[in-house]
């Protein structure tokens, strides 16, 4: 048995592996009381033997985290840190510690799920897009903000657009509200699309488009392509890299 440890920029997610399923999920907003809200997630669960962690965030919130497994199961995490290679997928960044591990533990999930050559998006606080081909190669991929995290600059740096409530999305707005918000969700779309079909014909074809991330289910509306969900990729993935460090044998 495994405690898996997603620490995202928004929040974390844990899972408590058994096998090749989750016995506990859960998560936990960085705006909450983490410790407390660990503490009672974890209460009365069996203790795992070892807890893996793949992290975005700062040094001192993974020290956090590792002290709520210290206490509620006395492990301590071990981080995983972005390699050139593992699990089939092999990085396109020259330096490869600088490509963020959920990116590519979400490509290890797409691989484990033998999804062959695709465009993996992910959308939350940030937009990432990533094109992994079918032998396993990262041929690489843009950042960019999420739509909500574009309007928050939006409107942090213009001092007339202040929209009094949140707008639609529309294809042409007829107020400021609706203009925002239209322009910040279709950016996101277009760009989606647009590196999909850049990304095509360096992946033999057109490719399947998987969409993982806070946000996903509601910029798959705005596609004009067909797109799968893909859920807790990163936890998958990272259960994925766990088995890989401990041998065949299924976790226990």
């Amino acid at each position: 048995m495994r405690l898996l440890l997603d620490l995202g920029n928004t929040r974390l997610k844990w899972a408590l592996q058994d096998g090749a399923g989750w016995l506990a999920h859960g998560a936990v907003g960085w705006d909450e009381e983490v410790a407390a809200a660990l503490a009672r997630a974890w209460a009365g669960l069996p203790a795992p033997a070892a807890a893996f962690g793949a992290s975005v965030v700062d040094a001192e919130r993974e020290a956090r985290v590792a002290g709520c497994a210290a206490r509620a199961f006395g492990i301590a995490p071990q981080w995983l840190r972005t390699p050139a290679e593992a699990c089939g997928v092999r990085n396109a960044y020259a330096e490869p510690a600088r490509l963020g591990v959920d990116r590519f533990l979400a490509m290890v999930a797409a691989r484990a799920d033998g999804l062959g050559a695709c465009v993996l998006a992910g959308v939350g606080t940030a937009l990432t897009l990533d094109a992994l081909a079918a032998d396993g190669r990262h041929l690489g991929g843009l950042i960019a903000p999420g739509p909500r995290l574009m309007r928050q600059a939006l409107l942090g740096a213009t001092a007339q657009v202040r929209p009094a409530q949140d707008g639609r999305v529309v294809e042409a707005a007829d107020n400021t509200a609706d203009a925002v918000d239209s322009g910040c969700w279709l950016a996101a779309a277009a760009l989606v699309e647009r590196f999909v079909a850049r990304m095509a014909p360096r992946l033999g074809g057109a490719p399947a488009l998987s969409l993982g991330g806070g946000d996903a289910e509601a910029l798959a509306g705005l596609l004009a392509l067909p797109a799968r969900r893909s859920e807790d990729s990163v936890l998958r993935g990272l259960a994925v890299w766990a088995q890989a460090q401990s041998g065949a044998a299924p976790a226990a």
